[in-house]
């Protein structure tokens, strides 16, 4: 008899997720303590850099798990929850970092990690540098972000060979962000990216890291065989390109008061998306000349304006 899907409740699932990394903090203030404010300063912006969100990556690991175990005892269903809210601590550390490498100002409608870090310095009047602290602070605090993850999914509870097997997936997916990341900043460098090479950034960078690998993650906690993870592959890679094709939308024609952005930011940072690639290959000469040389430049909301 197949086992029937189990109830979803998507802000449950987000409250649970939320509590656990909560707990897991909490966890890590007490080890830290002894190192007095600093530490504590630096701890309660990772409690910012985790709270609220989406929760995409702990949804598809959880559902990875229950796609090959739908029926998991009490004991494990709490372990899984770990190793789900393991992949937003990853998740909060690949957004610190890349916010300062995109100079982002805010971040979910709050200034980001580099930014309030450098405030803190300018407003107390400390010697050197703010930005340069500020940088020093997010490098620091998404390290440390990465190396929780770690923590969090080798100590979430479920059977070590099912642990070891989901750490195998999880270091192959850091290795593929990380590359994809640098793909990214590369082709922003060179100033030119065709579909073929947006396309790869855009797989590697995130829809890998978004969803495929998520479901492997969650998939191995529960045994899963080569052949179930090829089919999860065949599910979530599309979706993840899917996911990154709209949000490189949104980079560029979304909301601010939805996306937590300043509107166009993907244009002043000249980010070489797919969509910017496409737009290249079917503008009249004069234009595709136009959106080249603007973008990555000072643009002012007309200039932003003009590209789209």
């Amino acid at each position: 008899m197949t086992a029937p899907v189990p109830s979803w409740d998507a802000a449950d699932f987000r409250a649970r997720v939320q509590a656990t990394l909560d707990a897991f903090l909490d966890e890590q203030a007490s080890r830290l303590a002894p190192l007095g404010d600093d530490a504590a300063r630096l701890l309660a912006e990772a409690r910012r850099s985790v709270a609220g969100g989406k929760r995409l990556r702990a949804a598809f690991c959880y559902w990875g798990f229950h796609a090959v175990d739908p029926r998991p005892d009490a004991a494990s269903e709490q372990a899984l929850l770990r190793a789900c809210a393991s992949l937003e601590l990853l998740h909060a550390s690949a957004l610190v970092h890349d916010d300062y490498m995109d100079a982002s100002d805010t971040r979910r409608g709050r200034p980001a990690t580099h930014r309030a870090f450098a405030a803190e310095h300018a407003a107390d009047g400390w010697t050197g540098n703010a930005d340069q602290y500020g940088a020093a602070a997010a490098i620091l605090l998404g390290d440390l972000l990465l190396s929780w993850a770690d923590e969090l999914l080798r100590r979430c509870g479920l059977p070590l060979d099912r642990v070891m097997a989901a750490l195998d997936v999880f270091d192959l997916t850091r290795s593929e962000v990380i590359a994809g990341q640098f793909l990214d900043v590369s082709a922003q460098a060179r100033g030119a990216a065709d579909v073929d090479a947006a396309m790869t950034v855009l797989r590697y960078k995130s829809a890998k890291y978004s969803i495929e690998r998520p479901l492997h993650v969650g998939a191995a906690l529960a045994g899963a065989s080569p052949t179930a993870l090829a089919e999860l592959t065949s599910f979530g890679l599309p979706i993840g390109e899917a996911f990154q094709l709209r949000d490189d939308l949104l980079g560029v024609f979304g909301d601010p008061a939805v996306t937590g952005k300043p509107s166009g930011d993907d244009l002043v940072e000249g980010k070489r998306t797919v969509l910017v690639a496409l737009a290249l290959d079917a503008a009249p000469a004069e234009e595709a000349r136009d959106l080249h040389v603007s973008l990555g430049t000072a643009l002012d909301a007309d200039g932003v304006a003009r590209l789209r």
